[in-house]
């Protein structure tokens, strides 16, 4: 059973612990230091929710003790330093209640969160206006850990900063020199544990003993793990937008944390009694072996005319529930007023910041003279050090390489890169073996082996992609996180990807059986669109090499390539998509200094009369293709690798004519997917306009047409039809 801080209650599926009249009725007269810090967490909040006629301040209102105890008791930070390297970090998964964040950030001395820049809450932002108290807290802003907005992903997120903590404490910690004590606070609502990346709610209820038909996600990750550093708040309000959350959500979510190996400690009345939810964290810290929810049970929109309802989640709430509030507060009732001895309440944070930071420093010079090769390593880690990566790939030669898939290729790469760089961490969703990403014993991350850099994600590849969003945002560089599935699945991860592409975070995606080489497990698991989803996302690049040739010496050069420009775009995830197989043909020409530029010629021709453009594990017969149409048709045909067309998109425009001419001559693309981003730079495409097929590997080339029977036969029937005209006027064809 879990423990309780109130009166003990007992275990319902929902317990509220509050009653009807708890939720309409104002019995509440402030009176310690406690509660009028409270109170004016809930007037900044009013004030910001309130000055443009909106906001979401219904959560955070409710929440506002919960605020109090942590940034006055309970977490380690320094607002003079908010990139301190062994600060608590908080998250805030239920992003929408921003206002609640904004207000402690203010309150307790962050310099940068001026009454000015909370003013910019919900502003309407003309003529270029800027704040960074955006409508969900970004990462850009001090304080803020990580970009949250949709509901779960800070939840997953923290799971990746415990297990950064946790790594890098059982990498430097000594036992006279503890130097990484962090510890991950996640606050969380009941919208984020209904989310698939967090929990899922998929309980059968009202049981003695629930029956668990799916353990959840990234929390249930974390009771495996046994990440005793990471504390689950759980603003347990039961309203969400629509309505009461009976309506949607009966489980026992106690029963269901046990059973995912979680703690849970109860707090029956959240809304004014800060020392209980003190009492509670403290206690959350104490445990060991296990990760802690704790259960506080707040009240949305709490002694406002909404209270306790969804018109309190964003609504606006009535300017006479504030007013009345802030009388409570001061006499004054002036926005953003707040009395100077509750702001000493508040900013003697700072000082005690400081002497954290102090205390931290010293402990460092104990550190370097005690431990100085060890010190080092961690100096490295923090800076983002990453030469010894790029030295590794720079010297790497392709010799190894013959006769082996891009997968094979890249598994070799990446053992390496473990080797060369201390802050790389691989997972894979339970497709280690066939991603060929390292799987050995001795290098698990478990709760045995808190060193390792390989981490078992199990089937959660939308978790293993926001978990590893959290193991980047730790502290910049210090750590690469690689996730690895095969392209089709990366549709489970893809809203992850994209927070990651939003956040500016190096996360490096591995997606192999990139085709429908992929083969009989059929059209389920053989991308055709999946490509153009990450290549229209920004600030995503998304690679895919060719295996170049089994009878030349650079076989590998593209992968190597794609592992150079990943690595040298420290604000950028990349994704390199890879094949399942090896290829049976040649592709003259590859070489790594090509991918940086996204595109090059790696088959010129004097005066052609067509240019052909490929990628990945269609390159070959791409090729062949061309060689076809020489000897049969004898045209003069260049051809063009284009492994990153993100990169390439990023070139001048001279460069960029170069590769694919403007001269009104055809430029055809070749590629085993749906060819949405090819319009902007060729005048025909042959690829897929259907899904793909249970087949083998050659079967599916040849009923596709493309093989180099199948691409020939088509740029010919184009070429007919084109009757010698520009083809650039011609405009874009599917061929």
């Amino acid at each position: 059973m879990g423990s309780s801080l109130a009166a003990q209650k007992p275990d319902h599926p929902c317990p509220t612990g509050l009653t009807e009249q708890d939720l309409t009725s104002y019995p509440w007269n402030p009176s310690t230091d406690d509660d009028l810090a409270v109170l004016a967490v809930r007037s900044v909040v009013g004030d910001m929710c309130t000055q443009h006629g909106g906001g979401h301040a219904g959560s955070a209102l409710g929440m506002a003790a919960i605020g109090v105890a942590l940034w006055k008791y309970v977490m380690r930070y320094s607002p003079s330093e908010p990139e301190w390297f062994d600060r608590d970090r908080f998250v805030l998964s239920n992003g929408h209640a921003s206002s609640f964040l904004y207000a402690l950030l203010h309150l307790t001395g962050y310099e940068a969160w001026s009454v000015e820049q909370l003013r910019g809450y919900t502003h309407p932002k003309e003529k270029g206006y800027v704040t960074l108290a955006h409508g969900h807290p970004e990462i850009e802003a001090p304080g803020v850990e990580v970009t949250i907005g949709p509901l779960g992903q800070g939840v997953a997120n923290a799971v990746g900063l415990a297990i950064a903590s946790k790594n890098l404490a059982a990498t430097f910690n000594e036992p006279d020199a503890e130097i990484i004590q962090a510890r991950v606070f996640c606050m969380t609502g009941d919208g984020c544990l209904m989310e698939g990346v967090a929990l899922e709610g998929t309980y059968q209820t009202r049981r003695v003993i629930p029956r668990l038909t799916h353990t959840g996600i990234a929390i249930s990750l974390a009771g495996q793990l046994q990440l005793d550093n990471l504390v689950l708040i759980y603003d347990n309000n039961q309203v969400t937008c629509d309505g009461p959350l009976s309506w949607v959500n009966n489980e026992n979510i106690n029963e269901k944390m046990r059973a995912c190996g979680w703690e849970v400690i109860d707090v029956f009345d959240g809304r004014y009694d800060v020392q209980s939810i003190v009492a509670a964290l403290q206690q959350a810290k104490s445990v060991t072996g296990k990760p802690v929810m704790v259960n506080v049970r707040t009240v949305i929109g709490v002694d406002t005319s909404v209270a306790g309802t969804n018109k309190a989640h964003h609504g606006l709430i009535d300017e006479g529930s504030i007013a009345k509030l802030k009388q409570l507060l001061t006499s004054d009732g002036q926005p953003y007023s707040i009395p100077a001895d509750i702001r000493s309440y508040f900013t003697e944070r700072k000082e005690h910041g400081i002497q954290l930071l102090e205390r931290w420093n010293a402990l460092i010079d104990h550190y370097q003279k005690a431990y100085p090769d060890k010190a080092r390593a961690l100096e490295e880690r923090i800076g983002g050090c990453q030469r010894s990566g790029e030295d590794m790939l720079k010297a790497m030669t392709a010799k190894d390489f013959r006769g082996k898939s891009t997968r094979e290729m890249n598994g070799m790469v990446i053992e390496s890169l473990l080797q060369a760089l201390p802050g790389l961490i691989v997972g894979s969703a339970d497709l280690a073996g066939a991603n060929k990403t390292p799987q050995s014993e001795q290098t698990i991350f478990d709760s045995h082996n808190r060193r390792g850099r390989t981490i078992r994600y199990g089937v959660r590849e939308h978790a293993m992609a926001a978990i590893s969003n959290g193991l980047a945002a730790y502290h910049h560089g210090a750590f690469i996180p690689v996730t690895a599935t095969f392209l089709m699945f990366y549709l489970y991860a893809s809203p992850a990807a994209r927070m990651g592409a939003l956040s500016k975070l190096r996360v490096i995606h591995i997606a192999t059986h990139d085709s429908f080489a992929e083969g009989q497990n059929g059209p389920t698991h053989q991308p055709v669109e999946v490509d153009s989803l990450y290549r229209a996302m920004p600030n995503l690049y998304f690679y895919r090499p060719c295996d170049g040739s089994n009878a030349y010496l650079s076989p590998s050069e593209e992968v190597i390539g794609a592992w150079q420009s990943s690595l040298a775009m420290p604000h950028s995830p990349a994704i390199i998509s890879l094949a399942r197989d090896p290829t049976d043909g040649e592709v003259p020409g590859t070489r790594r200094s090509g991918v940086a530029r996204g595109a090059y010629v790696c088959v010129e021709v004097e005066n052609p009369d067509l240019t052909i453009a490929s990628c990945g594990s269609n390159m070959h017969h791409a090729v062949k293709a061309a060689r076809m149409l020489e000897r049969a048709k004898g045209l003069r045909v260049r051809v063009v690798s284009a492994p990153c067309l993100d990169l390439f998109e990023m070139q001048d425009e001279a460069y960029k004519s170069s590769v694919f001419p403007l001269d009104g001559h055809p430029v055809v693309s070749v590629e085993e997917y749906v060819p949405t981003v090819w319009a902007r730079y060729v005048t025909g495409s042959v690829g897929m306009s259907s899904f793909g097929c249970s087949a083998a590997n050659a079967s599916n080339y040849e009923r596709f047409q493309l093989n180099d029977r199948g691409i020939g036969r088509r740029i010919l029937e184009y070429l007919v039809n084109l009757e010698g005209r520009d083809a650039r006027s011609f405009g874009w064809r599917m061929l």
